[in-house]
């Protein structure tokens, strides 16, 4: 592990210091690029207007004309958390403007991802007139095709980068669309059809149907952004963080969904004092936990009841699919480390890893992991039955992970069936029988893209807090600014003199810290090894709430052995 402190440019941290901040809010947000304070204005005003984001304005069209006909709608999205979170927003927000919707989300382990002819059969059976898609459908030629030859209508709202060939449906709003001028590509999945939402009420004002009744407050629906966006660890630039301050603030008042609430609940989380990074760890988790092992629309109906009861009902069973799922990632991470243990990774610069009884669910969390631990990008395959075997990759920096399997499939049209994805993560699928071909020709295909240095893992800090600043105040002032991909949390690096350790729950070390006069809590997670005092540590400033008690405590990121 390298550790590199970030460059704090000169001219923007005295410029944010000058507009009001304190000298070490302006460093942290100087070092992420914030260069005005105007960045930092949270107001909805401040969003990137709807009729930028190219085609909204004719979808808005299209979608205000279904509405007047009555005609039935069909969400389709994906099994994720910002799929789960997208066709929620969508089926709400349209019931808002009085549209006939109901949704359908594919099973992943019958139908694979997005809008394929499969699940436009199934859809035809519910007799839609229109098919809108979230999270999906900018790579579904042949699904588009199938609702057209069925005489559906598709419209197609998307994040994802498309392929070399794009559907032809009625219409597309994706940021990441060829020939799309949107200041922002980071938009989730439920970020796009928000957008669309905004497009479609300003028509409908437009055609004079708010003078004798109120408009809806599609703000409402901020909670579900702010959660879709958070868990779908899209970069957080002004224009997501926006949504995600708005929407983390509807949360804290209690003014959101109840499967919000209640999922919280079930994780041991108080709604009044939640962050960005606790809707990452807790509440997208639990939500996902249904596409990976069982059925999204168990998800999805947490997330659209307005009962109470029926929430924690569903929330409870998301809980237990979730413990579910760490007890089969554990069973995958000792069969993996075997694999691994086999396997040079010193010596190579991507991991392939197959073992036919892994779970499909699940092989998404195990590649996470293992990047982690060894830095390199990874490819986690699972048996998907008729011979073949699904992927789910994640990647490191420096290395775009969906360009790369592009690249892979040019150089051998024959190799990869499909495939998809982020710069960071990606699906495919291949033949159970090309798995070693594919290994080799994706080791040669990343060995041409990066070199032996972007190997090496780097941790960026944020240099060093005064004993004095070591504070519950500062702890819960650095909390209460939204922190995430892109625009990460700040981690600091000092010197400690350890006073006490202790081992707790049998995998997880507490510590007793002192800097200078300040004598200060730690926890070193997964760590079972004492340390030896002094240290040099990286880690991240937080607060710690306990049986009525506020405390700020260190979570340790690295020691320096």
């Amino acid at each position: 592990m390298k550790i590199v402190q970030r460059t704090i440019p000169l001219e923007a941290h005295q410029f944010l210091q000058g507009a009001g901040l304190s000298p070490l809010m302006a460093r942290l947000l100087a070092a992420r690029g914030v260069v005005d304070a105007n960045q930092l204005n949270a107001s909805l005003s401040k969003l990137l207007a709807p009729h930028t984001l190219t085609n909204n304005q004719a979808m808005a069209k299209l979608l205000a004309d279904a509405i007047v006909a009555n005609k039935k709608m069909l969400i389709i999205g994906d099994y994720d958390a910002d799929g789960a979170t997208a066709t929620a927003v969508a089926v709400k927000g349209l019931r808002k403007f009085g549209a006939n919707v109901d949704f359908l989300v594919p099973n992943r382990f019958e139908y694979g991802y997005g809008l394929t002819p499969e699940i436009v059969a199934l859809a035809a059976t519910q007799n839609p007139d229109v098919i809108i898609t979230v999270d999906n459908g900018i790579a579904s030629v042949e699904g588009v095709a199938a609702a057209n030859a069925l005489g559906i209508q598709v419209l197609i709202t998307d994040h994802h980068l498309p392929g070399q060939h794009t559907p032809d449906s009625a219409c597309i709003i994706n940021p990441n669309q060829h020939g799309c001028e949107f200041a922002s590509k980071h938009l989730a999945g439920v970020g796009v059809i928000f957008y669309g939402l905004l497009s479609l009420r300003a028509e409908l004002r437009e055609r004079g149907a708010y003078i004798e009744t109120p408009e809806p407050n599609l703000s409402e629906l901020l909670d579900l952004v702010a959660l879709g966006t958070v868990a779908d660890l899209v970069k957080l630039d002004d224009n997501n963080r926006i949504l995600v301050e708005q929407g983390l603030r509807r949360i804290r008042s209690g003014a959101c969904s109840q499967g919000i609430l209640a999922l919280l609940r079930v994780s041991g989380r108080q709604y009044q004092n939640i962050n960005a990074q606790d809707l990452g760890f807790y509440v997208g988790p639990r939500l996902n936990a249904a596409g990976r092992l069982d059925d999204m629309t168990l998800g999805i109906k947490c997330l659209l009841t307005e009962s109470e009861v029926e929430a924690t009902q569903i929330a409870q069973q998301l809980q237990d699919l979730n413990l579910q799922r760490r007890g089969i990632e554990a069973d995958m991470q000792d069969g993996a480390n075997i694999s691994l243990d086999e396997m040079d990774v010193a010596s190579r610069y991507s991991i392939s890893i197959y073992q036919p009884e892994w779970h499909q669910g699940v092989i998404g969390i195990l590649a996470s992991r293992i990047k982690e631990r060894h830095h390199r990008p990874v490819i986690a395959f699972a048996d998907a039955g008729d011979g073949l075997v699904k992927g789910s990759g994640r990647s490191i920096n420096g290395l775009h992970l969906r360009d790369a399997l592009d690249l892979l499939s040019k150089r051998q049209p024959d190799l990869i069936i499909k495939f998809g994805g982020h710069a960071m993560a990606a699906g495919l699928t291949i033949r159970q029988a090309d798995f070693e071909r594919f290994n080799h020709s994706f080791e040669t295909v990343v060995k041409s893209l990066i070199t032996e240095t972007d190997l090496e893992a780097v941790l960026e800090v944020d240099g060093s807090l005064d004993h004095g600043e070591l504070t519950f105040p500062i702890a819960q002032m650095i909390e209460n600014q939204v922190w995430g991909q892109g625009f990460a949390p700040p981690v600091f690096y000092d010197e400690f003199e350890v006073l006490d350790q202790r081992l707790v729950g049998e995998k997880h070390l507490k510590l007793s810290l002192k800097k200078a006069t300040a004598v200060i809590d730690a926890i070193f997670f997964n760590r079972v090894d004492f340390l030896a005092s002094p240290i040099q540590a990286a880690y991240q400033l937080q607060t710690n709430s306990y049986n009525g008690s506020q405390k700020v405590q260190l979570n340790l990121r690295y020691v320096v052995i």
